[in-house]
């Protein structure tokens, strides 16, 4: 794995770390009100960008764009943003930097939708690929 789908991986594991990290501290105190803010730290952060990461291992030709590069820093901004901005939220200190980081994660799986239907015959020829 190299490149973007490399970075979009390897922060997934480095979010999952923390996110389990969150989960014990949360367990251990039982103070579980920052739950939301962990729920979209794990789904966002491993889940999404961890298959982010995937796509673009197996349709490398979607990878090596310019809107590849811009979808991980699009989506990475929009997560450091979501996060906080929950926990925020939560906090009832305001919801203008969970409201950023929505819509730039909004905007990161529009990236992604594009990217997806834009390179469909690439990710076909890659899957014939990876039977042989």
């Amino acid at each position: 794995m190299r490149g973007v789908s490399f970075w979009f991986f390897a922060t997934a594991t480095i979010y999952v770390a923390i996110g389990m990290v969150w989960g014990i501290v949360m367990s251990a105190t039982m103070d579980h009100s920052l739950a939301p803010a962990h729920a979209h730290l794990n789904l966002i952060g491993w889940v999404t960008m961890g298959m982010f990461g995937l796509y673009y291992h197996n349709v490398p030709e979607a990878a090596e764009t310019h809107l590849a590069k811009f979808h991980f820093g699009v989506s990475t901004l929009g997560l450091l943003m979501i996060v906080p901005g929950i926990v925020m939220a939560l906090r009832q200190e305001g919801e203008t930097l969970a409201k950023a980081g929505s819509v730039l994660t909004v905007l990161s799986m529009l990236i992604f939708v594009f990217t997806v239907f834009r390179n469909r015959g690439k990710a076909v020829r890659a899957a014939g690929r990876n039977r042989e």
